[in-house]
């Protein structure tokens, strides 16, 4: 049996594990600079970044799912799921569609207006998937992004 929860502090381990099974799985196995005493310090302080949630069978974490709260000047509050991670051996089997499921609870708990996150284009098992739930994979928006090295460098123009 599939069990969702919240996690705790002593799943940051193995949480670690998961996102750098993701970092392998989007081909880009050197880019988790996070450690667990990131996650930590900005998941379980006294002002919480994101939440997790945590699939579990046998006792075993086998998925994943982190997200957060955000605002949106022409919705109100919203949630961003930044990951939702099952390992390899797992998928396929409900797990991914559980914490899916347990995220959209939630949103609609909070009675948050949108929840959004991106999905790589060449995905199409996740993009199928999205679409099938009723979630729509926008075509016209572009993710942006500015990296630390970046940020360093234009604030040095500034």
């Amino acid at each position: 049996m599939i069990i969702i929860r919240k996690a705790t502090e002593g799943d940051l381990p193995t949480i670690l594990e998961l996102i750098n099974e993701l970092a392998h799985f989007e081909k880009e196995p050197d880019a988790v600079e996070i450690t667990v005493e990131t996650l930590l310090e900005n998941g379980f302080g006294i002002n919480p970044l994101f939440q997790i949630r945590v699939a579990t069978q046998n006792n075993m974490i086998i998925g994943m799912a982190l997200f957060y709260f955000r605002f949106s000047t022409w919705k109100g509050k919203t949630i961003h799921l930044e990951d939702l991670i099952v390992r390899e051996d797992a998928r396929g089997t409900g797990v991914g569609s559980k914490l899916y499921s347990e995220v959209m609870k939630t949103a609609f708990d909070e009675n948050v207006k949108r929840v959004e996150w991106v999905v790589l284009d060449w995905n199409q098992n996740a993009i199928d998937f999205y679409n099938k739930t009723g979630a729509q994979v926008l075509q016209d928006w572009r993710t942006v992004q500015m990296d630390e090295q970046g940020l360093q460098k234009y604030i040095k123009t500034l």
